[in-house]
């Protein structure tokens, strides 16, 4: 998808505000104990997505993640689909005081995780 310019300078100003890790960080942090929430809307998720996450569009994350993660210090592992959209959630959740986010580069298209699903 070709983004513009607008949201692509947006979304990196929030990339530059978020930690972002790569798939093989991802796995490992799975591993011992982070949670995987995918982002994108709801029809992309009923399409694909990875096995082991959670689904909280990013339409209402903000609304909906301190009923469902009221510690702050939740390790939480975001991800769309090419990890614009989960740099701007990260940020948000950030901003909310959230200490142990991250925006998975790339997102399920360019990270390779549904190929490395199995």
């Amino acid at each position: 998808m070709e983004h513009s310019k607008e949201f692509l300078e947006l979304t990196s100003e929030a990339r530059a505000r978020v930690r972002e890790i790569t798939l093989a960080e991802t796995q490992e942090r799975l591993k011992n104990g982070a949670t995987l929430i995918d982002v994108r809307e709801d029809r992309e998720w009923n399409a694909e997505h990875a096995d082991v996450a959670e689904h909280i569009g990013r339409g209402v994350i903000e609304r909906d993640i301190v009923w469902k993660y009221p510690d702050k210090a939740t390790e939480l592992i975001l991800y769309c689909g090419g990890g614009y959209r989960s740099a701007l959630a990260a940020d948000n959740l950030q901003k909310m005081g959230y200490t142990n986010v991250y925006s998975m580069i790339g997102g399920l298209e360019g990270s390779g995780f549904a190929d490395a699903q199995g």
